[in-house]
């Protein structure tokens, strides 16, 4: 189901340099994406550093496949928690900053972390972990997901692209400043915010329609609203 993912590295620049234009045009407004979006760039981005087949989006409880047939579910948070409706066999749980980047917080089985989950007893509602608690659960090693590409750097190449030049540690220390206009790869306005949403949007891997999944392997679906 996956595409391929080799723009998704400058496109996901190119959504944050959008947000923090318009954030520093409109003062006090955040851009700041989120819901289904920040949802599907986390399995875009799982996918592509973790080399995993993603599932249709109908498929209850996980998100994506291992190679070797696993299956995970995918989680990206940009706060200090994630919400959980349902134990899984894997768990993947990212987290963004825009000033550092993703970082894997969690990569191990879903059951260990289903577990320290109170009041699931109602079962499909969102239940809050916080990250803080996730770090602490110790799992084997031997069966975290083998990162095969480096994430996405979403904040260095944006800044380059918006004109800040990184100085390399010289002496005097490592640091930034701006680029001279008349200096090559300087550029002069970004792309418009829709045309930029738009085109990240587009390069996130289409999902199949419940139909389309195979008769009897496939895990628990609902039906598409």
């Amino acid at each position: 189901m996956t595409g391929s993912l080799d723009e998704l590295p400058a496109l996901l620049s190119d959504l944050y340099r959008i947000v923090e234009r318009l954030e520093t045009m409109a003062p006090g407004r955040k851009f700041t994406p989120d819901g289904h979006l920040v949802g599907s760039i986390g399995e875009a981005v799982a996918a592509y550093a973790y080399g995993l087949e993603l599932l249709p989006a109908s498929v209850k409880q996980h998100d994506a496949q291992t190679p070797s047939g696993k299956y995970v579910q995918i989680k990206l948070t940009q706060g200090q928690s994630v919400a959980l409706s349902y134990d899984c066999e894997h768990l993947l749980v990212l987290q963004l900053d825009r000033r550092k980047g993703f970082v894997e917080v969690y990569n191990g089985p879903g059951t260990p972390v289903w577990l320290l989950i109170e009041g699931k007893q109602e079962v499909g509602r969102q239940r809050q972990i916080r990250i803080s608690r996730l770090k602490q659960i110790t799992t084997d090693q031997a069966l975290s997901l083998p990162q095969v590409r480096p994430f996405p750097a979403v904040l260095p190449k944006a800044l380059e692209a918006a004109g800040v030049e990184f100085i390399p540690e010289d002496g005097g220390g490592a640091g930034v400043r701006l680029r001279k206009a008349d200096t090559p790869g300087a550029t002069t306005s970004p792309p418009s915010f829709a045309a930029t949403i738009g085109t990240a949007l587009d390069a996130l891997p289409k999902r199949a329609a419940v139909e389309d999944l195979p008769p009897s392997t496939s895990p628990q679906e609902v039906p598409e609203r």
